[in-house]
């Protein structure tokens, strides 16, 4: 049995960036980041738009507010410090309708509160910024930003195993069991430690449960699906697009986003994913199907919204009904413009009664500490969070 002080489940961003401050809380504690893939970050971390988050829709004083705003400006100080590149690209926000004009005043509240600079856009200001784009009115936030976190990710793995600790892969926990410490079986070796810290993202239910708790939720897959536009269009806007969010649903819209590689990208959708690592549509598992249609919570949550489920399932079917989402605000978009392009899946903690949960929720046991969820902005909002996760398992080691 390999023995740790400290072991972190899951090497996407966040479970890296919890190592390093664990590292840093506890200089010379030994640790070990287990992850079931051979290879780090191979999940949300690196299938997301790439866009460092201002903050503009959160509520004023939940964690996301606040972890996304500390998380923009760490992230790209830690950029800076390692030579990882990134574009402080701004974002603009669209008005296509007057009924959103309501909503954006709602969010230019949200940003007075939440100390995130915003401007205001006239039609005209919007069309001096980007001519290809549409809205009877906008937004300008500057703060946001474009990188890939795939990249960050794998700097803060260099720097926990620079520090003395090690990264396991190919590595699958398969059970867990709170014993002085925590004992864990996975599919290579049993491994323990003093404190145990879960960061596994699209299986975070589980880790819970195996620890003999009840998280009271449960992780549904929506994958989020993009299309890339061709080179000759990629400079068709130079900032992140999005249109003005419904506050009634839990996803942003389909956005425009150039990455940083250069290439522009459209989406994503939200459609229900048939596994929980489920990229492709044609992607099934037969455990996760059973786990999400024998919930109650997935028909209550289709009940809540029922029309933008249907409609999110034909348009992921229909690429014209995709389109037309996006020419709302960019017309110069057209259906031969659209190539497919890696889609992302998002985990969304769903509750019993149908309602989701949109901030973040910690678990704690005796010696371990799981995220039971971490939605967007996690990526953005990693080294806040780290440090958050690090000031409870101090407290609960003291």
């Amino acid at each position: 049995m390999k023995r740790y002080d400290f072991i972190v489940i899951g090497g996407g961003i966040v479970g890296l960036a919890t190592a390093r401050e664990l590292q840093r809380r506890f200089p010379g504690a030994t640790l070990a980041v287990l992850e079931k893939e051979k290879e780090l970050a191979q999940h949300q971390t690196a299938h997301n738009s790439g866009v460092i988050h201002a903050g503009v829709y959160y509520a004023p004083g939940s964690l996301k507010a606040r972890f996304c705003r500390e998380g923009n400006r760490e992230t790209k100080a830690f950029c800076r410090e390692h030579d990882i590149e990134f574009r402080e690209t701004g974002k603009i926000l669209v008005a296509t309708e007057e009924e959103e004009i309501e909503r954006l005043q709602d969010l230019f509240r949200r940003c007075e509160i939440n100390g995130i600079e915003i401007e205001e856009l006239s039609g005209a200001q919007l069309r001096e910024m980007e001519p290809n784009v549409v809205g009877i009115a906008g937004a300008w936030v500057p703060s946001t930003g474009i990188v890939d976190f795939r990249q960050v990710a794998l700097k803060l793995a260099e720097e926990v195993v620079a520090n003395g600790g090690e990264i396991v892969t190919n590595c699958l926990v398969q059970g867990l069991r709170e014993i002085d410490g925590v004992e864990l079986q996975t599919s290579i070796d049993l491994f323990s430690c003093k404190f145990l810290v879960g960061c596994a993202g699209l299986h975070s239910d589980r880790l819970i449960r195996m620890l003999g708790r009840d998280p009271g939720l449960k992780v549904i897959p929506f994958r989020g699906e993009y299309f890339v536009l061709p080179r000759s269009k990629s400079q068709i806007v130079t900032h992140p697009i999005y249109p003005i969010p419904n506050p009634e649903l839990p996803f942003l819209g389909i956005h425009l986003t150039p990455m940083i590689d250069g290439s522009l990208t459209v989406g994503p959708n939200a459609t229900l994913a048939l596994a929980r690592e489920g990229y492709s549509r044609w992607a099934l598992n037969a455990a996760d199907m059973f786990e999400m249609f024998t919930y109650p919570g997935l028909y209550r949550l289709v009940a809540r919204y029922p029309m933008p489920t249907l409609m999110e399932l034909k348009n992921s079917l229909f690429k014209p009904g995709y389109l037309k989402l996006v020419q709302r605000y960019c017309p110069e978009i057209q259906l031969s413009d659209l190539s497919p392009y890696p889609a992302g899946v998002r985990a969304q903690a769903v509750r019993a009664d149908g309602t989701t949960l949109d901030d973040f929720l910690f678990v704690e046991g005796e010696s371990a500490l799981i995220v039971g969820n971490a939605p967007s902005p996690a990526a953005t909002s990693a080294m806040p969070i780290a440090r958050h996760i690090v000031d409870k398992v101090s407290a609960a080691i003291k």
